[in-house]
């Protein structure tokens, strides 16, 4: 009976540490939110005297890290981003990056913030070296796209737009990009579980409605995320049959708009963001790179800059 009740005990206690790691991170978050940075560090000093340096504690560094580089505090961003980056390749000499979540979460964050320090300083060529260096170490891993993507930020602009892998399509077929050169052309990434995607669909059919006329081409990568409706896991052919579902609900002024099915292009675009707008010019050059939503200002001034 003595050894039962020492086991669920131990078992309360395991169930109690579960919950603080997770409590850490969203209490530091919300410290953040509350613009309380100072909370926010002391509750992660807190824990890193009575639990050393963890995943979930270098997870929530990572999140002070990007709101000091929101706020432009560039050495306090990357002395921080730094010691995520050390602290994180120290653990992974005993474990895979995408065997925990909250250590891949924070290292792509660290080389997120440490390439935007670097860029702010005046240091592109170093950012852009620097995240060309992970993505050889880490471009097969589940951080791979968002690494791409800070590199596509620093880099792509000016730049022909990566070919489209287009085998698997829904809707019409896409054209290459290549046969495409002549006309500008807007990419639209987006995800069937995306909110922000489905924002920007009126956005988009209104400005194809403008400047179809002037050959502007709406090309709406998607890729298959191994789940459907409410996180349910799903088949490919059953998760391709949910998303030409979402598309028929939520895309219907956008249904002839082809949508090649690759995860490769998400790759190649670093699409780690949903929805991420991509335009390039007649000759096929990328002009704007944009991780996120766009309103619909933002993205007819893009669309005109690329005419």
């Amino acid at each position: 009976m003595k050894r039962g009740i020492l086991f669920s005990i131990a078992g309360v206690m395991a169930l109690s540490a579960q919950v603080l790691f997770a409590d850490l991170v969203i209490d530091v978050r919300t410290r953040l939110a509350q613009n309380s940075s100072a909370a926010a560090e002391a509750e992660l000093r807190d824990y890193k005297s009575r639990n050393g340096v963890t995943p979930e504690y270098l997870e929530g560094l990572s999140w002070v890290a990007r709101a000091e580089a929101a706020e432009k505090q560039w050495d306090k961003a990357t002395a921080d981003a730094g010691e995520v980056r050390t602290q994180s390749e120290r653990l992974l000499a005993k474990r895979k990056v995408d065997a925990d979540s909250q250590l891949a979460t924070a290292l792509g964050a660290a080389y997120e913030v440490l390439a935007q320090s670097m860029d702010a300083k005046g240091q592109r060529e170093a950012a852009t070296r620097l995240l060309r260096a992970a993505l050889v170490k880490y471009g097969a891993t589940s951080i791979g796209p968002r690494l791409q993507k800070n590199l596509n930020l620093l880099a792509l602009v000016g730049r022909p737009g990566p070919p489209l892998e287009e085998a698997q399509f829904l809707g019409t077929k896409p054209a290459t990009l290549a046969s495409l050169k002549g006309s500008p052309v807007l990419l639209f990434f987006w995800a069937h579980w995306c909110v922000d995607c489905k924002a920007e669909v009126p956005i988009i059919a209104r400005l194809r409605q403008e400047f179809g006329g002037r050959g502007l081409v709406v090309i709406g990568p998607t890729q298959l995320y191994g789940y459907a409706a409410q996180g349910a896991d799903a088949t490919p052919a059953a998760e391709r049959s949910y998303i030409e579902a979402v598309r028929q609900r939520y895309y219907s002024s956008l249904l002839d708009m082809p949508v090649p099915l690759s995860q490769k292009n998400f790759k190649t675009y670093g699409a780690s963001t949903t929805p991420t707008l991509v335009v390039l010019n007649r000759a096929g050059q990328v002009t704007t790179y944009h991780p996120g939503a766009m309103t619909y200002e933002e993205l007819r001034a893009a669309v005109e800059k690329a005419e």
